[in-house]
């Protein structure tokens, strides 16, 4: 290394902020839930981490999700019309990281913990809070595939801390 150079935090590959696309820029300044999707059963079992959710309220309750349209799980979806969401607790981000695609998942994504088989796709063992819903609707959504969901089962487990995703990184939100 020559005397002049010096090591910093910034990824000298990301463009400058004023040439990103704007959409994304506030998306990242958007504070998100980190939830585990998951679909189908045995061998045909899928999963994705998604951050890009939201639970509307009502009778029934609905869930829409953004999806990858290239990853296994939106293939699971359209062939089971049905998916698990599993939000995730800070103590879950090592989960959240291999279902992201981020982290290392030796013998594949489900092979690392405990799951529990349900109606809807399996879900991880102990997991206090879930729901299991069944496919309303997919449609295109710029680069990603917008999943529609009717909530059919619901199981609300302890007000833990929260795994969520801001500006690229994780934050705990406790209760309170």
């Amino acid at each position: 290394m020559d005397a002049g150079a010096e090591i910093h935090g910034e990824n000298p590959y990301v463009a400058p902020a004023e040439l990103r696309d704007p959409v994304r820029r506030l998306r990242g300044r958007l504070t998100a839930p980190v939830t585990l999707w998951t679909a189908g059963s045995g061998a045909g079992r899928a999963g994705l981490t998604v951050a890009s959710v939201l639970v509307v309220a009502g009778e029934p309750g609905v869930v829409v999700g953004m999806l990858d349209p290239d990853s296994d799980l939106a293939d699971a979806i359209e062939e089971h019309g049905r998916f698990a969401v599993t939000p995730l607790g800070w103590e879950q981000r090592l989960l959240a990281d291999r279902f992201g695609l981020l982290a290392p998942a030796p013998g594949g994504l489900f092979a690392q913990e405990s799951w529990t088989d349900t109606d809807w796709g399996p879900v991880p063992a102990g997991a206090g809070t879930w729901l299991g819903c069944r496919v309303t609707g997919t449609a295109g959504a710029g680069w990603s595939r917008r999943v529609d969901g009717e909530i059919e089962h619901l199981e609300l487990g302890d007000d833990e801390p929260a795994l969520a995703y801001r500006r690229g990184r994780y934050h705990r939100i406790d209760p309170t």
